[in-house]
């Protein structure tokens, strides 16, 4: 029998089970390369958020404006002025060695030997100053969220303006003190002096410390001189005609003046809050030398008075004898 080619015969089962192993791996096919391909997809997707989050804080705050430079007072001496009573009264930072330090060419090399009409600089006031600059930081924080919608970032601005108009209100009362110079005690009545030439060394003069009390506090070992009971800035005079030979700080008598007299004699003023006079003015009787206060080693504010027969410390005699000789009441 020739050679045929046979046609196996496969159950129903069979043919059935290859099949549906057929259509299986069809369909799963498709399915893996989908699946595969969303794999890939998700991460991509995710790098590229974080890309887009540092571009959107890669956007740098708008730099605040450099504040402007505040505009420095001057003050004029008058009168019964210190350092420490304007540095105090202006709100000087640093207080008066602040202002001597800024003003050192004008005072000189004494801080406590000011004079009437000297012009202080009292340099820049940091405190008042500082409200006005610091409502700029947060004018400069909106413009962050301002990439949304540039109308929003414009508004802050306007709020930053205001603080600036207080700021120059506080000036025009920073001047008026220095525009009301005590001059009452210049133009008082000249004194006259008695028919010796010699008058008190203050007016209405009410005795304190006595002249010669004994007390460990004082290094002669007793009172060198009188102290008058006198508040800071009451105006003191010469006793006589005579020279200035000190003006100046006088260590534990604060700021004092010296005064030669006519007969040779030398008349002191300490604890002095001002000094009117310059050493070698000639000056007389009654001629005011400066204000009265508790400068040096004091308790409180008077006028130490003293009459030596020399120029230094140590030559002391009773001040009130040496005048109630001269003619003067006390």
């Amino acid at each position: 029998m020739p050679a045929q080619a046979r046609r196996i015969a496969l159950p129903r089962a069979a043919r059935i089970g290859i099949a549906t192993a057929v259509t299986g791996a069809a369909f799963a096919l498709p399915l893996v390369t989908t699946v595969t391909a969303q794999a890939h997809e998700v991460p991509a997707a995710k790098a590229a958020a974080p890309a887009a989050a540092p571009a959107a804080q890669a956007a740098p705050a708008a730099a605040p404006a450099a504040p402007a430079a505040p505009a420095e007072e001057s003050y004029k001496v008058v009168g019964g002025d210190t350092l420490s009573k304007i540095a105090a009264a202006k709100s000087v930072e640093g207080g008066w060695q602040a202002l001597y330090e800024h003003n050192r060419s004008v005072v000189g090399a004494n801080p406590n030997l000011i004079f009437p009409g000297q012009q202080l600089a009292l340099g820049t006031k940091a405190a008042p100053a500082a409200p006005a600059t610091k409502p700029a930081a947060p004018a400069a924080k909106p413009a962050a969220p301002a990439t949304k919608s540039a109308a929003p970032a414009a508004k802050p601005a306007a709020p930053a303006a205001k603080p600036a108009a207080p700021a120059t209100k506080p000036a025009a009362p920073a001047v008026k003190p220095a525009v009301q110079p005590v001059v009452a005690p210049v133009t008082a009545t000249p004194v006259v002096a008695a028919t010796s030439g010699y008058v008190a060394p203050l007016a209405n003069p009410k005795l304190g410390t006595a002249y010669g009390v004994a007390g460990s506090m004082w290094a002669s070992g007793h009172h060198t001189g009188a102290d008058f009971v006198a508040a800071t800035g009451t105006p003191l005079r010469a006793i006589a005609n005579g020279t200035v030979v000190k003006a100046g700080n006088g260590g534990a008598y604060g700021n004092e003046v010296e005064i030669k007299l006519a007969d040779g004699k030398y008349a002191q003023y300490a604890h002095l809050s001002s000094i009117g006079v310059k050493v070698g003015q000639a000056v007389t009787a009654g001629q005011q030398i400066g204000l009265s206060g508790a400068t040096g080693n004091v308790t409180g504010p008077h006028l130490h008075f003293e009459v030596r027969t020399g120029s230094e410390y140590g030559s002391d005699i009773d001040p009130i004898a040496y005048l109630r000789a001269h003619g003067v009441a006390i």
